[in-house]
């Protein structure tokens, strides 16, 4: 079983290698002081990308029907663990990785946690749900190849 940090450089390799195959250019930042995870570079655009794992949501009956991942860094001292929310000033996107797809969002459509959906939930709600398909890294960043 992977630790939590080893599951988070999973991720990021995995989003990586899909902007990779894309075409994009991406750069690493050297050292852990960065907020952000990797950079994409479109035509001559920067944009700050922080990779994020997440976790499958279950319906009653125990059916994976989106997933959701933190849009806060901890840090853990001495002192204790502190959490801190990543801002527009910080990051440009958050981006994910489930099930051979990569997902990325904008940061301004984030509070504490992002959930994504594969589905509608049962109970017919269609109002601040967040469809998966919608964040695929084909939609999200088509606009950007032009």
């Amino acid at each position: 079983m992977l630790e939590s940090k080893q599951k988070g450089i999973v991720t990021e390799l995995e989003c990586l290698t899909e902007f990779n195959k894309r075409g994009f250019k991406v750069s690493i930042p050297y050292g852990e002081n960065s907020r952000y995870d990797f950079i994409v570079d479109v035509n001559n655009h920067l944009f700050r990308v922080q990779a994020k794992t997440s976790s499958g949501i279950l319906n009653n009956k125990e059916e994976i029907v989106g997933i959701k991942f933190p849009c806060k860094s901890t840090r853990v001292s001495a002192q204790g663990a502190f959490q801190r929310k990543y801002t527009k000033e910080e990051i440009d996107f958050f981006c994910t990785f489930w099930d051979n797809q990569c997902y990325v969002i904008p940061v301004e459509e984030c509070s504490n946690e992002k959930t994504l959906r594969f589905t509608y939930p049962e109970n017919g709600q269609k109002t601040n749900i967040n469809l998966a398909k919608n964040y695929t890294i084909e939609k999200q960043w088509n606009q950007y190849l032009s």
